[in-house]
This record gives C-alpha cells, structure tokens and sequence, in this order.
C-alpha cells in the first residue's frame, strides 16, 4: 500500500494538481457555478410545477378542480415564465458567464470579455426560427397541397391522419433549442474560442489607447472594442462559411458531432464508473475530485440534467439515464464517497472516542453533503485502512443505482437539486417527486453503512494491536 501511495504521490497528485489549476478548466468550471442562481431558479419552478400541476394532473386527470382553479393555475403560469428566463435561456446565461471567467484569470477587462462571448454565440445563432402545424384532421385539396410544396413547405401525416405543415419560418427569431441546454457545448466552445481570442489580443496590447485623463470606465471600454471586434468578426465568418459550405448552422454541427456523441458515450455504465472512480481517487490525495472533474461532471452531466429538463416540460421522453444529479442522489451522499453513512457506522460500530468525536462535529455539515471535516479529520486522506471503502462503496451503489435507473425502477433525475441538499430528500425532488428514487437512496445509504462499518471494525482492530504493541 505504501508502495502504491508514493507512486500515486508522485505521477498522479502532479498530474491532478495541473488539471485543477489549468486556467481555461478553471474558467468552465467557475462559469458553471456562476450561473447556479439561474440554474436553481429554474429547477425550483420545475419543482413546483411538478407539484401543483403534473402530480395533481396524473392522480386526478387533466383539468380537475385543483389545476383549473385561479390560484393554481396563477401559480403554474408564474412558474413557466420564471422556466421560460432561466433554465430556457441556459446557453445564453453560460456563455457571458464563461467569457466573464475567462477575461478574469487572464487578467483583462472581465465585463467586455463576457459580452464579447455572449454577441459572439448569437453571432453564430440562425436568424430564423421554424415551426410545424397539426391541422388536425383537416383534409387539404390537391392546388393547396400543391401550393405549399412550391414555396418549400413539407407536408406530412398527423397522429390523428391528417396533415402537418413543417418548414414554416420567418427571420429574425432566435430558435430556444439553440438557446437552452441543447446549446451548451456550442456555447461551450464558441465562448472558449472568442474569449481567448478577445483576451490575447488585450494581452498584447491591440487596443485603442486614450489618454491617462480619460476615466478609467471609459478607457477599458475603448481599449476593449478591436479585440471584441475581432472576436466577434472572427464567430460570423466562421458562421457563414460553414452555412455555405454545409447549409446547416454551427450549433447544428456541434450538436451533431461533438454534444450528441459526447453525451451518448457519457451514459454507458464504463464512463459512469470512471468518473466515480476517478473523483474517489483525487479526494484520497487530498485534491478536490468534483472541481478538477467540473468541465465533465457540468460540461456534460449537467447538460444531460437540463436536457431531461427540457424535455420533460416539453412533454417529451426524457433521453439521459444518468445525469449530474443521478451522482449525488444516490452515490455521494453526505459528500463523495458516501460519508455520511461512514459517519453513521462510526456512532454504530466504532468503539474510539476520537473518532466519534470527530463523527459528532461532523454530521451537521455532513447532513448537507459538506464532508471536509470528516475526510480530514479522520482522516480519509491518504489513510490506507480506509483506501478500500473509499473507493468500494462508491462503486457499489453506483452499481445499484445505475442497474434500477437502466430497469426503469426509478426514473431519470431531470431536475436540478441545489447540492446542499440533505440524502433521500435529493432524490425524490431531483426525480421529480418519485417515492421510488427515495426509497432507492435509502437502501443504498443502508449498505453504505453496512459496508464503511466493516471497516469501522477492523480500524478498532488494527488501534488495539497497535495499544498492545505499545
């Protein structure tokens, strides 16, 4: 173990370290929680909807007493438009934010360089938004039908057999599936893209320069305009060029071959594991596994979390099994590595006072998933009796909860659930009120138990052999 350690130690923590620090991961990172206001506004007006309409709507059907009344439907309405500004809108909130981040650890203008990066995606953003209409069961005549075909309508069949109209559009309308969590990575990489442009050009000093007289205010605007202009000329060329080449957008491109691919590769049980794996090994060292993981564990599990968002209010089939919140329901709870089960078992099984000392400060803040105190004030770090279980039981309920979620026991985690919030209560409201997901985080936290008390025992072993050596 010892052996181990120092190799761990020496090509490993460096490696972690680098990663943690690397100024573009630490902008993405910082720009994802930047925007969890907006994030949390949205999920609560899910939440609440989830409550006031879906679940009433299921157990009484659509159009009861209770959904139709004044007061509620007030409340839905209210709740759709606090939707429609935040969680709608995500691409939009993220890309100033990570332009914002981005001018900040590159030490320029911050506020220039997120507006730089937000007026470089709706650069690169069709003009048009499209619709389809379901004329029902409505019969067209052969001149109509002919008619629409001309001027580049495509006509199908309804569910109901009658025709659908696709292809009706008008300019100057911004699409929201280009604007919500659909167009993330495409505002993922168009903000990293003009944003460092924008910042190495104010690094090397391509600005409008005024003269000291000039407020400070008004100076960093000018000097910041050939930079952000170049930046933003750079996403509309580039858009263009691809329309013209391709015919489709630059959104549509990322979406296709880099979002979908990404999150489709995201959702095997392998990926899953190694993310869990991974995080369990960067807190052993004593590195923050979930930050250096952030551009992975937001980047694309949280992008999974908005798309199930999405399409559950848009009445459709959720497409992610696992998403960022399905880690902390079910695996994390009480922190990475389950910890507040450890503390459990250490008030069960073990018979050290320290320990349940240690256990006793640490459970208040272990409740709301804050496990610092007890991963190093056991510690865990670079503890080897505990290495196993650290890394065991994570795996283990992952194991469980990824094999139910796949079976369709408990349903996809689509709403996001502020982290703070306390084991099994997580679950049911990421899960949208699902009694299932609830009962499921509970099992797993009984076996987190069982399991960290295996070892509680044998830590109370190896202390009395080392007394007796004593």
């Amino acid at each position: 173990m010892k052996g181990f350690t120092n190799w761990m130690e020496q090509h490993f923590v460096p490696v972690a370290a680098k990663i943690g620090s690397q100024k573009h991961l630490v902008a993405i990172r910082d720009a994802f929680i930047a925007i969890m206001p907006i994030t949390m506004a949205g999920a609560f007006a899910t939440l609440l909807n989830v409550f006031f309409r879906d679940l009433p709507n299921e157990w009484w059907g659509a159009g009861n007493s209770f959904t139709s009344s004044t007061f509620v439907s007030g409340i839905i309405g209210v709740n759709g438009n606090v939707w429609w500004g935040t969680l709608a809108i995500l691409s939009m909130v993220f890309v100033f934010a990570l332009g914002y981040q981005l001018a900040k650890v590159y030490k320029v203008p911050a506020l220039a360089g997120g507006v730089v990066a937000f007026a470089a995606f709706i650069t690169v953003t069709p003009q048009s938004a499209f619709a389809a209409i379901d004329l029902g069961e409505t019969v067209l005549g052969a001149d109509a039908l002919e008619a629409f075909k001309t001027i580049g309508l495509t006509l199908g069949d309804s569910a109901s057999g009658g025709t659908v109209i696709s292809g009706i559009g008008a300019w100057g309308n911004l699409n929201w599936a280009y604007l919500n969590a659909g167009g993330l990575f495409t505002a993922l990489i168009v903000g990293l893209i003009t944003g460092v442009i924008y910042c190495k050009l104010m690094l090397a000093k391509i600005t409008i320069k005024l003269p000291d007289s000039v407020p400070p205010a008004v100076s960093k605007a000018f000097a910041s305009i050939i930079p952000g202009l170049i930046a933003i000329y750079v996403a509309g060329i580039a858009a263009y060029l691809v329309s013209l080449w391709t015919g489709s957008s630059i959104g549509d491109l990322i979406f296709e071959y880099v979002q979908a691919p990404f999150l489709a590769l995201s959702q095997g049980f392998g990926a899953v594991i190694i993310v869990v794996i991974a995080v369990q090994l960067f807190w052993f060292f004593g590195i923050h596994g979930t930050n250096v993981l952030a551009p992975v564990l937001d980047g694309v599990y949280l992008t999974a979390t908005n798309e199930n968002n999405v399409a559950y209010a848009a009445g459709e089939t959720m497409k992610y099994m696992w998403t960022r919140g399905s880690f902390d329901a079910y695996v994390w709870m009480g922190g990475a590595g389950c910890t507040i089960a450890l503390i459990i078992a250490i008030f069960i099984f073990s018979k050290k006072q320290e320990s349940k000392t240690i256990a006793a400060l640490s459970a208040p803040m272990g409740v709301f998933n804050i496990n610092e105190p007890v991963v190093f004030g056991m510690p865990i770090v670079l503890n080897p009796i505990y290495f196993i279980p650290w890394l065991l039981v994570p795996i283990v309920l992952t194991i469980i909860a990824y094999a139910a979620t796949a079976a369709g026991i408990v349903p996809p985690v689509y709403v996001p659930v502020p982290w703070i919030m306390p084991p099994v209560v997580y679950a049911v409201l990421a899960t949208g009120g699902s009694i299932a997901a609830g009962i499921l985080a509970a099992i797993n936290l009984a076996i987190a138990v069982v399991l960290w008390g295996v070892f509680v025992m044998i830590g109370n072993k190896v202390d009395l052999a080392d007394t007796e050596t004593e």
